[in-house]
């Protein structure tokens, strides 16, 4: 595993009560990087999540959702876009994800939350170009589509 996916790895087996709080700071750290470290962390973060077991995953993807769903509506769509940017300049990094799996930890979250992220989602999306978001559209599962454009 690489260094990023072994950070991402000991970051999701910790308890709830290290795990958000480290990862809430980190995430505020995001916003004060240089344009060029936010892209890096994001790709390497595309690349270091398909190589850690789901269910390990799957537990920090929760947790990075439920800290993202408290940050202002521009800091969410800032994060998102890179997020779609990089999925759509690399689509295979997305296409190793398990995307239905993850859905479960949208689905799982408070409504108002959930509604929060969609709406930071849809906003990142709709402010692709037209190729980027043709490619990003051709990644994303239906189950998925109909929670997140409903």
């Amino acid at each position: 595993m690489d260094p990023a996916g072994g950070i991402i790895s000991s970051l999701a087996s910790l308890p709830d009560f290290l795990r958000r709080p480290i990862l809430s700071k980190r995430m505020r750290e995001f916003y004060s990087l240089p344009d060029s470290e936010r892209d890096e962390l994001v790709r390497n973060a595309l690349q270091a999540g398909p190589q850690i077991p789901f269910h390990t995953f799957e537990k920090l993807f929760g947790t990075w959702l439920d800290v993202l769903s408290g940050f202002t509506a521009r800091e969410r769509a800032e994060i998102f876009s890179r997020y779609l940017a990089q999925a759509a300049q690399d689509p295979a990094c997305v296409a190793r994800f398990h995307l239905d799996g993850l859905l479960g930890s949208l689905l799982s979250m408070d409504p108002e939350k959930r509604a929060r992220l969609c709406g930071a989602l849809r906003e990142a999306f709709e402010g692709l170009g037209e190729r980027e978001r043709k490619t990003v559209e051709a990644l994303v599962p239906d189950s998925a589509r109909s929670v997140i454009w409903a």
